[in-house]
């Protein structure tokens, strides 16, 4: 197992909601003030709140925290919970009227989990935040991970937990990357350090299936989201060329990634606290979500 977590970021608070019943959750990271933040999409069925606004083209530079999810489209809902804890202490891009909290989310399919009619929703994103503190998140069936699984490529009942996971790297000049991902993958998942699967399709892989022509077929079903953290000062281009290399983790780990199954989707923001290398910050963000991959699997329960 790796160790760190995103909560490792001074000023960064972190919470999980999770319904164990029904198998679904969500996690917040909580951006203080805010942080300068990007983001990369890339799987082919993504669902994702306000990643236009993270483009480095558009105006707006900061958000004030980040969700993952489960219960599919219908768990964006969460975010709204979200944005009235952030208002009710004063958090929020100044418009003038009012303070509006920007807070960017991605989603992950778990309805086939648990009890489909239960999803994640703004009452959840409240308690999520109420939740955030400065300690590491649980891992494997907690939060946006609880309902997770991945290997489907033989079906459901060939397929294995996913979970969520985190770690963190230290760089020289006191600079953090860290990252928490939620696994939901159509693909299985192997250890990059060791090229072994940890966790996935049953009596076989998801590749040779896809090979075979035996696969089946679960659009929008799958996806792995995740966020990278530093505490380095970041322009609004290199966060989302930060997130890119997030995507590098997912495909370090996951195999097949991107497919149009999964709506692959990573976050990434940096606090500006301190000054790092940037091709330094890069390798680690796309290490530190490989292994917060491998964590997420290693201890589903």
């Amino acid at each position: 197992m790796y160790n760190g977590c995103l909560t490792d970021i001074d000023g960064i608070l972190a919470g999980h909601y999770t319904d164990t019943e029904n198998k679904t959750g969500c996690t917040v990271v909580l951006l203080g003030d805010g942080a300068v933040t990007g983001v990369d999409v890339r799987g082919g069925a993504p669902g994702t709140r306000e990643t236009d606004l993270l483009r480095p083209c558009n105006a707006v530079q900061n958000a004030h925290a980040l969700l993952l999810c489960g219960g599919s489209a219908f768990g964006l809902a969460a975010a709204d919970g979200v944005m009235r804890w952030l208002e009710g202490r004063g958090i929020g891009l100044d418009t003038g009227f009012a303070r509006v909290p920007i807070v960017p989310a991605a989603v992950l399919f778990d309805l086939a989990a648990g009890g489909a009619k239960v999803r994640p929703n703004a009452d959840w994103g409240c308690k999520a935040c109420e939740a955030a503190c400065g300690a590491g998140l649980a891992q494997g069936r907690a939060g946006a991970g609880a309902g997770a699984t991945v290997g489907k490529a033989g079906g459901f009942n060939r397929a294995s937990n996913g979970g969520f996971g985190r770690a963190s790297i230290a760089l020289p000049g006191g600079v953090i990357v860290a990252a928490g991902f939620a696994v939901n993958a159509y693909g299985d998942v192997f250890d990059h350090a060791t090229g072994q699967k940890i966790s996935g399709m049953e009596g076989g892989t998801v590749f040779d299936e896809l090979m075979q022509g035996g696969a089946k077929q679960f659009f929008g079903q799958n996806t792995t989201i995740g966020i990278i953290g530093t505490n380095a000062a970041l322009s609004k281009e290199q966060a989302n060329k930060l997130a890119s290399m997030g995507q590098d983790g997912i495909a370090m780990t996951v195999r097949p990634a991107h497919t149009m199954f999964d709506g692959d989707t990573v976050f990434a923001f940096g606090t500006g606290a301190v000054y790092g290398d940037l091709n330094a910050i890069l390798a680690a963000g796309a290490e530190v979500s490989a292994r917060a991959i491998v964590n997420a699997v290693k201890e589903r329960i």
